[in-house]
């Protein structure tokens, strides 16, 4: 099978790469051609690529390409890992949120919608593209914001675009690990949108355990979003937030911390990645590559929502919290049961169809699938509470405008997602945001 890895110069690639290199069953993907704008990303990746491959063998051979038609020729799937902007984008986003007193994260708040608005015109061009060239091939998107981006696709390729974020498998696991569970064995109650979702439940042989751990102050304070909410808010929400909640419960703290910093996440990944590309593309270099990569992606890790975390007042992520839900292990498990039929349950972003009353049919949210040669079909799931309902709502009203806008090219529609998003408190602070974000981004002047 062939892969194509859009944003394939991206840092995270070698976490897909690497999970591939451990698949060894017939019908396994043997060509992985990685695309990107930067050449010499491309090039600095595939050094890496090799190191891992050193010694594996049969290893899935790997191509790079500037040219997306070229890449997308003959796919049978397509990773979508973009960052339309570059980290340079995001550091600007944070930045023009900020000076207005709103949150810049990427995917919530004003940052997060301006950089839907940058992206979903890059990303309906891939579907169509894909729908061209490659009408055949599933396309796994990854792509922040993950449930606006895969809507955006879903428009143009139906449901042969499916979302996928580590965030729920991560959360998933900890707890189940807290309760001695075998996270593999277990079924977890899970639902709401990308980055916007609550764990209901967690289910071992049919019994439902998060009661229990709701019930004991000292489990909840013994993994991170326990710490990270605190007990005493888990306990009258009757449930665990994904960690991005913590940007809507306590945005106040958030956004105090942020302003504080030294330097902001988008600011700091920059800058950590310019070393990184810069070490790997000096001439006559002869550093593993694979190791400066593996002790960047540790520092990661270690500083993943510092600000958050400090807010808080909880301090450093503890080492058993650095393990994520990995996404790279969600992407080959969902390639796996549709090549090959092997059934599996895997969280993901697909549209609604009936799951969620609340929503349309097409509106993609984040739910428990069960995944097949046919694709993934959303599990039946007991209706959100009043209050994750309301938030819900509005957020995907937010998104529909960032689609509208992206499709109208209308600054005013524009406008309107900002002002309409929970986290952002103005009318006038969204049309300032629009023209500090219009100013900091020219990719942005579509928007007439």
């Amino acid at each position: 099978m062939k892969l194509v890895i859009l944003g394939g110069g991206g840092f995270r690639v070698p976490l897909v790469y690497g999970a591939l290199l451990g698949d060894r069953a017939e019908g396994r993907v043997t060509e992985v051609v990685l695309h990107d704008l930067d050449a010499g990303r491309l090039g600095a990746v595939a050094r890496v690529l090799a190191e891992q491959a050193s010694g594996v063998p049969d290893a899935p051979t790997v191509t790079a390409t500037t040219d997306l038609d070229e890449a997308l020729r003959g796919a049978d799937f397509v990773f979508s890992a973009i960052r339309v902007g570059g980290l340079e984008g995001r550091a600007a986003d944070e930045r023009v949120a900020l000076a207005q007193g709103v949150l810049g994260q990427e995917t919530v708040g004003a940052g997060g919608i301006a950089y839907g608005l940058r992206t979903v015109p890059v990303a309906v061009d891939i579907a169509r593209r894909v729908r061209q060239l490659a009408p055949d091939a599933w396309v796994i998107n990854f792509t922040n914001p993950a449930g606006l981006v895969t809507e955006a696709m879903s428009r143009h390729i139906g449901d042969r675009v499916i979302g996928i974020c580590d965030s729920p498998v991560g959360l998933g696991r900890r707890v189940a690990r807290i309760l001695g569970a075998n996270p593999d064995e277990a079924f977890i109650d899970y639902v709401g949108l990308n980055h916007l979702g609550w764990l209901r439940g967690l289910r071992i042989a049919g019994r439902d355990e998060l009661p229990r751990l709701l019930g004991d102050a000292e489990l909840l304070g013994s993994f991170e979003e326990g710490r990270l909410f605190g007990a005493d808010w888990l306990k009258a929400l009757g449930s665990i937030p994904n960690e991005y909640l913590h940007y809507y419960y306590f945005n106040r703290e958030a956004v105090h911390a942020y302003q504080e910093a030294e330097q902001t996440r988008g600011a700091f990944l920059r800058d950590q990645q310019v070393r990184f590309y810069e070490e790997l593309g000096r001439p006559g270099t002869t550093s593993s590559a694979l190791k400066a990569w593996d002790a960047t992606r540790a520092e990661r890790e270690a500083t993943y929502m510092a600000e958050n975390r400090e807010a808080a007042g909880v301090g450093e992520r503890a080492a058993e919290d650095l393990e994520s839900g990995g996404y790279e292990k969600v992407a080959l498990a969902l390639m796996r049961a549709i090549a090959r039929d092997e059934r599996t349950t895997l969280i993901l972003n697909v549209r609604n169809r009936t799951t969620l009353s609340a929503l349309d049919a097409d509106a993609v949210i984040e739910v428990p699938c069960s995944v097949d040669a046919n694709g993934a079909h959303p599990m039946a799931v007991d209706p959100l509470p009043g209050h994750a309902t309301g938030l819900v709502c509005a957020v995907k009203a937010v998104e529909r405008e960032i689609l509208s806008a992206a499709e109208s090219g209308s600054r005013a529609t524009a406008v309107k997602a900002f002002a309409l998003h929970p986290l952002v408190d103005s009318v006038a602070v969204a049309r300032r945001l629009m023209e500090g974000y219009g100013e900091a981004h020219p990719g942005l002047g579509y928007l007439g």
